[in-house]
Order: structure tokens, then sequence, then C-alpha cells
């Protein structure tokens, strides 16, 4: 099974970007008869300039031309996409972070909405983020059925928050996707030692996708660093920098090694986590 994790420098261009993405499927390594999986990172269409610019691109599912075209890549590629994550209207008038898993054939396997809203100072350029201004949290943790195994969804921000993963893991995912655009700050401090340690906690394998670089002439700046984690903990595979594929083949039967061998799912004496409303 090949994993392809696409590292990007998106724009506030969606035009821009989704030929960047498709310039890069069309030069996707692929092995023969190997099933394909590519996971975008957060944002992928539309990145680096207010959060109310989401707003002017957000229609309901409908009638999203983002969706509609990325979904048209899974289809014209034959790939099971996880499509990073786009902005999706909600009913209060605000938008959901939205990332859509599409087959092969372009339908919908699932979709999750960003749990976790970056409201935090950090010391960089933008200093202040806000999400909560422009988007809302979502309501529930998705695990999708795929050619794969059971796939999870999570958003960024959300490896903060361990529960989650920990109820994805009972919800049986076998392999965590994390779309992120973590920034240069917070990424340099934290980025890898949290995935491994989601990965340790969950025993899944983790794809991180990551957004890396300046975008919109300094505007924002994000750590990239795209990376495969293992059951165990182990870095399968990374990209600290620069924009392209990062890929690797996961043998599911590492994961069942690892469970079998330290079986914690069955020694966890506290209470399995809830979501709050």
């Amino acid at each position: 099974m090949q994993v392809n994790l696409l590292q990007c420098q998106s724009s506030r261009s969606v035009t821009e970007n989704l030929a960047f993405i498709e310039s890069q499927l069309k030069q996707l390594t692929r092995h023969i008869e190997s099933k394909q999986l590519v996971v975008l990172p957060e944002c992928c269409l539309l990145f680096g300039g207010r959060e109310s610019q989401q707003l002017e691109y957000a229609t309901d599912e409908a009638h999203s031309q983002l969706k509609q075209a990325l979904a048209a890549l899974a289809s014209k590629y034959s790939i099971v996409l996880v499509a990073g994550s786009i902005p999706i209207l909600a009913e209060d008038g605000r938008i959901y972070n939205r990332c859509y898993v599409f087959d092969t054939d372009s339908s919908i396997l699932g979709f999750y909405d960003k749990l976790h809203l970056f409201d935090v100072e950090v010391s960089d350029g933008t200093k202040q983020y806000r999400e909560s201004d422009a988007f809302c949290p979502g309501k529930h943790i998705t695990v999708v059925d795929t050619p794969f195994g059971k796939l999870g969804l999570s958003i960024c921000y959300d490896i903060r928050f361990p529960d989650l993963f920990r109820a994805l893991r009972e919800a049986g995912a076998e392999i965590i996707a994390l779309p992120a655009a973590f920034t240069k700050v917070t990424g340099e401090a934290h980025w890898q030692v949290l995935l491994q340690a989601r990965a340790i906690e969950t025993q899944c394998f983790v794809l991180a996708a990551a957004q890396w670089g300046v975008h919109n002439e300094g505007g924002r700046e994000t750590w990239g660093q795209s990376m495969i984690i293992g059951p165990w903990g182990n870095v399968i595979a990374e990209k600290p920098t620069g924009t392209g594929w990062l890929s690797a083949e996961l043998d599911m039967s590492e994961l069942v090694d690892v469970r079998a061998k330290m079986p914690i799912i069955n020694h966890n004496r506290f209470q399995s986590p809830r979501l709050s409303e």
C-alpha cells in the first residue's frame, strides 16, 4: 500500500493552488498495482490571507466548486484522496474547516470538520490567530472505511488534544491523517514530538501532510516537515522543507504486531473520552 503526502506552499489563488496540486499528481511515482492514498495539507486551495477570505469561497456542500474540483482530481488520477481542508458554509453563517475523503470514482467516503480552533498568540509576524472569527468547530469524530484500512481524520491544531486521538483509536482507526498548516514557531518547538506521541498512544500510522514556507509575501510562514510515523512512533519518512511528495509503503502487519504485543487499549483504566457540546 503506497501513501503519498503532498507538501504545499499554498497561496490566496485557488487557480494557482489547484494547478500546483494537479502538476504534482501528474508526476507522482506509482508502484505497479499498488493502491494509492494521497493526503493534502490543510487549506490546500486557499491559504495565507485573512480568515475572512475563506468566507468568500464558502458555499454549502452541494454547491462547493472547491469540493467538486478536488473530487474530480481523485477520479482523474484514480486515487483515494484525503483532500486537505476547504471552507464549507455552516448553519450559523460561519464556516467549517472540512476535510473530505474521496474515492477513486470521486464519491465521498467521509468527511471531518475541524474540532479544535486555533485561537492563540504566537511569537511570529502574525502574532494573534483567531480561527473562531470565521470558523465554527465540528460536531463529530470521523473514521472512514477505505481500501487501506480504517482511516481516522484530524486537522492541524487537533494534534494537541490526545482525547480526540484516543476516541479515533477506540472507533477503529488504524491510520490517522492530519492535514496541517503549523506555524514555523510552533512547528519547530512541538510538531514532531506531538506526531510521535499521538502515534505511540494510538498505535496507529500517522500521515501528517503540511504547508511549508513563506506565503503571500510574508503574510504567513509555516513549518513544513510532512511526516509518516509508524505505530511504534518510528519515523518512516519525512520532508523537512520544500514542496513536493513524501511517499512510503505501509506494512499493516507492523500495526498488528505492535498492538498484539502491547494491548494498551485493553489495559486503559480511564473512561473513554466523549465529545462535549
